[in-house]
């Protein structure tokens, strides 16, 4: 990917997102400053970043779609998916408590998924190949949080910030993709024991083996693959559900059992 930020800019963006992420405040939007910044200018910066928290201790334990259902596109006023990393440190148990000290505008999403047995590699990644290098499958949410000032973003900021990754949780049961309809799994969101999100997993992209294929071409684009024994989110099912403190949270999958969380 080619950018068009100096490596003095990508360096000075880097830092005042992983400020905002640090320490928990908005920030305005990257494109305020630097209107032409591009998708690969935004990569440029998430790349930074990552390098710099792997650098600090944190260990990449996988990647997640972002942008994937025409809900988030409209949510985030956005016209096109985007990828980000996912390391270890923003990883939670299942049940447990989160806190919202470290967040800035906490929303939750249903997500599929997968975790791989073989590499995957671009350009030409296909649904089929995720599929066949899939170990299996099983339900995630993820606590997307996104650092700019009055919840107002454009693509390119939204890829710098790390396409808004902040916490994840994996439960529920796992299956194996022959076992069941992945592009066919109903899943319902519940917040403080109501309904308040439902939808099918077709809506990431048809198939969200599909959205796993794309980000795979994203990172061949960025010269890297997909090793296996990667965790992949396939982007959120439904538009995300602002979450506070003292907020509960059930993920129901049906063939895929339930993830649940809390927020303090």
């Amino acid at each position: 990917m080619k950018t068009s930020l100096t490596p003095e800019q990508i360096i000075r963006f880097c830092e005042r997102v992983e400020g905002a992420q640090r320490r928990a405040y908005d920030i305005p939007k990257l494109t305020n400053e630097y209107p032409e910044m591009t998708v690969e200018d935004g990569y440029a910066v998430q790349n930074a970043l990552r390098a710099r928290f792997i650098e600090q201790g944190e260990k990449l334990v996988g990647w997640k779609a972002g942008l994937t259902s025409k809900a988030k596109m409209v949510q985030m006023g956005v016209d096109k998916p985007s990828i980000g990393f996912l390391t270890d440190a923003m990883s939670r148990p299942e049940n447990t408590a989160i806190s919202t000290d470290d967040l800035v505008h906490p929303r939750v999403e249903c997500e599929v998924a997968f975790i791989t047995k073989a590499e995957l590699s671009g350009p030409a990644c296909t649904r089929a190949d995720v599929l066949a290098a899939t170990d299996f499958v099983m339900p995630a949410v993820e606590v997307i949080d996104s650092r700019y000032e009055n919840f107002k973003f454009d693509l390119p900021s939204v890829i710098a910030d790390n396409s808004s990754s902040a916490r994840f949780v994996a439960g529920g049961r796992p299956r194996y993709v022959e076992d069941i309809e992945v592009d066919g799994i109903g899943v319902a969101m519940e917040l403080n024991g109501e309904i308040v999100e439902m939808g099918s997993s077709a809506a990431v992209m048809g198939h969200p083996a599909d959205a796993v294929a794309m980000l795979v071409n994203i990172l061949h684009d960025m010269g890297e693959v997909l090793p296996a024994g990667s965790f992949v989110m396939s982007g959120g099912i439904t538009a995300a559900v602002a979450v506070k403190p003292g907020d509960n949270v059930i993920a129901r999958y049906q063939d895929l059992g339930s993830v649940s969380l809390r927020f303090e």
